[in-house]
């Protein structure tokens, strides 16, 4: 019987005793949302309150609930409204959540996509250490694998069950309370893992610090066939294993997270799947990009091609150029199709001075500006004060694009262009 225990494997401190007490009140105070009244409490809380009806809405319910019960399905409510940024609604309403929960679940799509990942690599049973609430556990399931969820936290654990019956895939998931470091895996043929990356609501950036730490997480899934470890985005390259793929996963043009992966069969390679499109590239090992002069479009790549070190593959892609070297900027002279980044067409490209771009603002009668900066020292906030844009006198709408090339500070007016990119 496989078990994920190993030399690498953190000790970890005894929780304080007021800790544990804390948790079982909370787990107790969970299980009644649970019961009938628990669930019709949810459903009348549902549509949710005006901040100022609070104090009426409460004294009312305490007539009707128990004090704890009615503090809990406040609370479950409001988690539910906040989850529903990051779930579908008909999801976000029927399920439960922590507090952790909410604030580190993995986005339905996103979750969704490694679930598809998964069984497209012919895993039958994944063991999904950390599992929090449940959501990666709910989409594995979705796709037909069977489920092993361990978490350390009971209220996590009664959360994770509960929501798997309460969207259909109870019979595929197995929720167990343990100590993920050494949980037995049984007959798993995969592994997955969501390390806490946060302590005292300070996220944590260096991947030893995370619980369990990466060195272990990598020991482990190399005990298994197929595994997917994940990280932060932001992950230094230097910390990612040779023997595994790396995946960096936007969504929405927003970069939320690294995966490792084990097993794919692309050891080393790194890759950037862009959704809700679903496009997935393999980066390609190309020779370094020619630099130069701005031309007629510019091109920003999707941050998960860049962490990807994608940005070579999107100047081979439209016939490009860098502006700069260091910087994720590409200029083209056509407008060509391209599905890793975003195109421009550019209006004007001059010296960047703040006087001379008053002026062309007011000259386009811009007063509406997107600003977007790489290799620039002024925020766009400060840009903006400075700026004093007058929207109701000037209705055009631009977005300004501030860099750096080989001549200077660089400033670019553009909108976005109208074709086959």
């Amino acid at each position: 019987m496989t078990r994920v225990a190993s030399s690498h494997s953190p000790d970890p401190a005894p929780e304080p005793a007021d800790r544990r007490q804390g948790e079982a009140a909370d787990a107790a105070a969970f299980r009644e949302l649970l019961t009938g009244p628990g669930r019709a409490l949810l459903d009348r809380l549902a549509d949710g309150h005006r901040p100022e009806d609070e104090i009426a809405l409460v004294t009312r319910l305490r007539r009707e609930h128990p004090a704890e019960l009615v503090s809990a399905a406040l609370s479950q409510a409001a988690l539910r409204r906040r989850a529903a940024a990051k779930f579908a609604p008909a999801d976000a309403a029927r399920m439960f959540f922590t507090p952790d929960g909410v604030e580190q679940a993995t986005r339905a799509e996103v979750a969704r996509h490694r679930a598809r990942r998964f069984a497209d690599l012919g895993v039958r049973r994944v063991a999904d250490l950390c599992c929090g609430n449940g959501g990666d556990a709910v989409e594995l399931a979705r796709a037909g694998i069977r489920v092993l969820a361990v978490d350390r936290s009971p209220l996590a654990c009664a959360a994770a069950r509960a929501n798997a019956d309460a969207l259909g895939v109870g019979e595929r998931v197995e929720v167990r309370q343990d100590d993920v470091t050494s949980t037995e895996l049984g007959d798993c043929d995969a592994l997955f893992v969501d390390p806490a990356r946060r302590a005292g609501g300070s996220r944590r950036f260096d991947p030893e610090a995370y619980s369990p730490a990466l060195s272990w997480s990598v020991a482990a899934a190399r005990r298994v066939p197929v595994a997917a470890l994940k990280t932060g985005p932001g992950i230094d390259h230097t910390d990612l294993p040779a023997d595994a793929e790396t995946e960096w996963v936007s969504d929405g043009g927003a970069v939320k997270e690294a995966v490792i992966w084990f097993g794919t069969g692309q050891p080393g390679r790194y890759r950037a799947t862009l959704l809700p499109a679903g496009d997935s590239f393999l980066t390609a090992e190309t020779a370094e990009p020619p630099v130069g002069g701005a031309g007629r479009y510019l091109y920003e790549p999707d941050g998960a091609v860049i962490r990807a070190r994608g940005v070579a593959d999107v100047v081979a892609e439209v016939g490009g150029r860098l502006l700069d070297p260091a910087i994720a900027y590409v200029t083209a002279d056509a407008l060509l199709p391209t599905r890793r980044a975003t195109a421009y067409e550019l209006t004007d490209v001059l010296p960047f001075g703040l006087k001379r771009l008053k002026a062309l603002l007011r000259e386009r009668g811009i007063g509406s500006l997107t600003v977007k900066k790489r290799g620039f020292a002024m925020t766009p906030e400060e840009l903006r004060a400075k700026l004093r844009l007058e929207p109701r006198r000037h209705r055009a709408t631009a977005t300004l694009f501030l860099t750096r090339s080989a001549d200077g500070p660089l400033m670019m007016l553009g909108h976005p262009a109208a074709g086959p990119a």
